[in-house]
């Protein structure tokens, strides 16, 4: 039993799964993971009140969602302002972002820039987030020491010239609610 009580939990992990963290509401869609609340992350509202939350995480959870500016707009609305925001997503050049039949999304460095005030192509309606930092991990190759220096220095060259040869593992993005 958590010793802290649900209402007094202030931080979200959605699409928990199995990795459940005592100071955070657990939510997940399946029941046998044994979450704090169950729920469809494809079906909003989610069942808490606007602001709620001051850290939201959703590691390995945002390519399985169906509708990703809904999906960003439903975590801006929970998010007090200032919430911090973390997403990991396999980067759209890893084999694993491609093996899972349940992905519908494929991320890349730039993908959350959508969602960012003063973006040119920002018209999904979800504008209230701030881009913290971000970076692409790589597995850990020798190579890769080198590949991911580079790759995170000039992310747009990498994508366009070198992501198919010197694949990523995952993104890691931090974003800040801004109200």
């Amino acid at each position: 039993m958590n010793p802290v009580p649900l209402e007094a939990r202030t931080k979200l992990n959605l699409g928990c799964g199995k990795k459940h963290f005592a100071d955070h509401i657990n939510l997940d869609v399946v029941p046998a993971v044994d979450p704090d609340v169950v729920h469809d992350l494809n079906r909003f509202p989610y069942p808490f009140p606007d602001s709620r939350f001051t850290e939201i995480v959703v590691y390995d959870v945002i390519e399985h969602i169906g509708d990703v500016p809904a999906f960003m707009r439903e975590i801006w609305r929970l998010g007090r302002p200032g919430a911090r925001v973390i997403i990991t997503t396999p980067h759209f050049s890893a084999a694993n972002s491609y093996t899972d039949p349940t992905h519908q999304r494929h991320l890349g460095y730039f993908s959350l820039d959508y969602f960012t005030a003063g973006h040119p192509l920002n018209f999904y309606g979800s504008d209230g987030f701030k881009v913290s930092n971000r970076r692409m991990i790589f597995a850990p190759t020798l190579m890769n020491k080198i590949v991911h220096r580079v790759a995170n220095r000039w992310p747009r060259w990498y994508e366009h010239r070198w992501a198919w040869i010197f694949p990523a593992w995952y993104l890691q993005f931090e974003l800040e609610v801004t109200k």
